[in-house]
């Protein structure tokens, strides 16, 4: 403000001095006096400008820059909702073929494009990670889960399991670049304060820093945590008496962006609604489970058929496609017992009802946006974060007395409704990424090809595209549909560069790929790894489903896995081994050790957790116990003597 104060009077001064001569000079003068007087005032004015521009700390400068891209009444640009559902396989969706009704869902498939070639990563935290900020994984700091962070990998740069320093959000774009920003649901990317969506570029958000909780109250469903960890706008929250996860995600979106409304003034939004349907625990209202009866009464094998069949009809793989094999030890359906067959298949009922009812607050929110006048300049992105769920807890060592003690259980009765713990198991996951192979936490194809749709104005409708996309390619796209720089900002800063490309040239018809046949693509999570390059893929999947060899495919061929041809081709074996490796070098990658069973790092991990959330508890425990134990050893003792 001192420089703006003391250049005024000079300028006046100055000004003052031109007119005086002016007015001296003859009369044919005044329009040379004139023109100088405009050209000292823009002169004058520029040099104050400068003047006030060096002055003012870089901070006012970027809250003066905000105000006036705030203040615009009548910014039309886009809106932008990116809807992630979580565990949904390539087939699961209804427009890819799934079972479930999903009106909303296929409505959006029915006037944009869908992807069939569109690629995550294989767990949950780095594809969202990638998501949100079109980075690697492993240059974002969420290589992998803290759930399964082995000892070799905690403290090292890319496992810190939060946004490391220079990385940007797409949250963090977009508000500066005028757009109010939300998020409502799974979060997973670090619960410190600073890690929460506020922290991220988020004006308002609602937020679930763990990896699932229960859909119908607040509390954990595995005991790697010790409550929901659930957070409204960076603070610990509560959620409300007649909560279901995917009702309360829409409500509370609907909420921020009503409170935010302005009668006169319209300012564009991005909201990012993460749904945890259909992580475990798999639970959706019993109305809506029963409306599926009998649809999946004759198991697995039938159903894997049945969706690779539907995925040739609907174009979504070419007719030549095989059926991959299901996974090593997956049981006969025939071979269970009536028993076990009616839960399996009721776990299935509860899926389909859970996509179903998260469709149905899809539909409300689009409606909403309706009534609002936006759904015709609203572009969607809707996908899903890896693969189907293959783990089973219930029969994990432990856990059904863990449930006994969090107030869950696993009985037909009442399967998928609060109180019950609910997994489909291997087996269905198995056909939930059918004609796929694997699943989840893997970087098969059944782990890594999932589900991609994305509507909205100037967005070319596509029955399916087929040319490669990315996870990572979501955020560029984003800011090159609305203009948004995504350079670097400040030359010599610390911020990370995006990794994605925009996926515009496809969305708009004016090119048929974004990926070069010579461009090699690597990704990593936990040891499972993968290299794609034009049609061939080199993958390598740990144990229990994988084991740790290499192997090579032509997905244009073989998008079912089911030809390796290492020892065939073995230049291109050679070729592509030295890319992932160049891959591994660049990005840091930190793999686990070769023995490495994310099933068996998962409960060590959870047991390391119990035992820290709870040590006071334990340690009265035992002692407790051992004076118990001393007293009985007394008394028999006392009692010989006598």
């Amino acid at each position: 403000m001192t420089a703006l104060s003391s250049a005024r009077p000079k300028q006046r001064l100055l000004t003052s001095m031109i007119l005086v001569a002016a007015a001296v000079l003859s009369p044919m003068k005044n329009s040379i006096a004139s023109s100088v007087e405009s050209s000292v005032e823009s002169s004058v004015e520029s040099s104050v400008e400068s003047l006030v521009e060096r002055s003012l700390d870089n901070s006012v400068k970027s809250r003066l820059q905000s105000t006036v891209v705030n203040t615009q009444t009548n910014d039309q640009r886009p809106n932008v909702v990116v809807i992630l559902v979580d565990d949904a396989g390539l087939t699961d969706f209804a427009p890819f073929g799934g079972e479930a009704r999903m009106p909303a869902i296929q409505t959006l498939a029915d006037r944009g494009t869908k992807f069939s070639n569109y690629y995550s990563s294989p767990l949950c935290a780095p594809s969202r990670a990638m998501l949100l900020t079109g980075i690697d994984n492993h240059r974002t700091g969420i290589a992998t889960i803290p759930e399964i962070l082995t000892d070799n990998q905690v403290g090292q740069p890319g496992y810190s399991m939060f946004f490391e320093p220079g990385v940007r959000t797409l949250a963090d774009r977009l508000k500066a670049a005028g757009y109010s920003t939300y998020m409502t649901g799974k979060w997973h990317l670090g619960g410190r304060e600073q890690d929460l969506p506020n922290g991220h570029g988020f004006d308002r958000s609602f937020a679930l820093d763990a990896s699932g909780a229960d859909n119908w109250e607040q509390k954990p469903y595995m005991g790697f945590y010790d409550f929901a960890p659930w957070y409204e706008d960076g603070k610990l929250a509560n959620l409300p008496d007649n909560f279901y996860s995917s009702k309360f995600i829409v409500d509370r979106m609907i909420s921020y962006l009503e409170s935010d409304k302005q009668p006169i003034s319209r300012q564009p939004f991005f909201s990012y609604l993460a749904f945890q349907a259909i992580h475990i625990p798999v639970q959706a209202p019993r109305e809506i489970t029963e409306s599926y009866n009998g649809t999946y009464d004759q198991g697995w094998h039938v159903l894997r058929k049945a969706r690779h069949q539907r995925a040739i009809d609907l174009g979504l793989i070419a007719p030549d496609t095989a059926l991959a094999e299901m996974p090593a030890n997956s049981r006969d359906w025939e071979s269970l017992s009536p028993e076990d067959r009616a839960l399996y298949a009721r776990a299935m009922q509860v899926q389909a009802a859970m996509l179903e009812s998260m469709d149905s607050h899809i539909g409300r929110f689009i409606d909403y946006l309706s009534s609002r006048g936006e759904l015709d300049n609203t572009l969607f992105i809707l996908t899903s974060d890896n693969g189907p769920e293959p783990s089973y807890p219930i029969d994990v060592p432990g856990m059904k007395m863990w449930m006994s003690f969090n107030g869950y259980n696993h009985r037909l009765d009442n399967l998928g409704e609060q109180g019950s713990m609910v997994a489909i198991g291997p087996e269905w996951a198995s056909a939930s990424a059918a004609p796929l192979n694997l699943f989840k936490f893997y970087a098969a194809e059944g782990g890594i090809r999932v589900p991609l749709i994305i509507a909205g104005p100037n967005i070319v409708q596509q029955d399916w595209q087929q040319a490669m996309a990315l996870v990572t390619d979501i955020t560029p796209t984003v800011l090159d549909y609305l203009g948004v720089s995504n350079r670097v900002s400040n030359r010599g800063s610390n911020e990370v560069s995006i990794t994605g490309r925009s996926m515009m040239p496809l969305l708009n018809g004016s090119a048929t790929a974004i990926y070069a046949e010579d461009d090699a693509i690597g990704m990593e999570v936990s040891g499972n790894s993968a290299l794609i390059r034009g049609d061939y893929k080199l993958s390598r999947n740990t144990p229990p489903y994988g084991d740790n060899i290499w192997r090579l495919y032509n997905l244009a061929l073989d998008p079912s896995e089911s030809n390796n041809l290492s020892t065939q081709q073995p230049e291109i074996f050679d070729l592509m081994m030295a890319e992932y490796q160049r891959y591994e070098r660049e990005f840091g990658v930190i793999p686990p050790a070769s023995d490495f069973d994310h099933i068996k790092q998962a409960r060590h991990n959870s047991l390391k957790k119990i035992l820290l959330n709870n040590w006071p508890r334990l340690t009265v425990i035992a002692v407790t116990a051992v004076l118990l134990l001393w007293w009985i050893i007394r008394i028999i003792y006392w009692r010989r003597q006598v």
